[in-house]
């Protein structure tokens, strides 16, 4: 799947576009497998992606929540390639609430990826991240998220680039 998400900051946690507030967050693993009729009450509450691909093919997927909060903010699914030591990311989404300029929460991107760098360091992948990028999108990916480039629509996430956001988006001894 090609991630289409704009990284528009990276900040501490979540910011209230509206406000300006930072918001902190937590993050949840969905431990129910999300099925097509699940997938498509949240295409009908404005999500892009069909959720339920990412289970059927071995990934975990996330939600980004806010502090004591159960509304998604964004989900992420990932998968460890132990193997070739890398996370691999298949779909990254904001919810359809911060989309865009007019979006409720600012930070909801880069706080995905970081998760998967997270991950990846847990899983012993030195924080490597890997994803498939749209084409438009590969430059901005390369300057937001400080990603390199495999070919010219993979790219990756080094243990640097892994670093930085996770002490960006995590506190010691999360």
């Amino acid at each position: 799947m090609e991630i289409d998400i704009i990284i528009d900051t990276l900040t501490d946690c979540l910011v209230c576009s509206e406000t300006g507030e930072e918001c902190d967050t937590e993050y949840r693993l969905v431990s129910r497998t999300i099925t097509k009729q699940d997938a498509n009450e949240l295409k009908e509450q404005g999500w892009k992606f069909d959720w339920s691909i990412p289970h059927q093919n071995g990934y975990e997927v996330y939600e980004l929540l806010l502090e004591n909060d159960d509304e998604v903010q964004g989900m992420i699914a990932l998968k460890h390639i132990r193997e070739q030591y890398y996370t691999h990311v298949d779909i990254v989404e904001a919810a359809p609430s911060n989309v865009g300029r007019n979006g409720k929460y600012k930070g909801v991107g880069a706080h995905l990826f970081a998760i998967a760098c997270k991950h990846s360091w847990d899983a012993g992948n030195e924080g490597y991240v890997q994803f498939t990028a749209k084409t438009d999108l590969v430059s901005h990916y390369m300057k937001e998220l400080g990603a390199k480039m495999i070919d010219w629509h993979t790219l990756y996430i080094d243990s640097y680039g892994a670093i930085a956001l996770i002490n960006k988006y995590f506190k010691v001894g999360e």
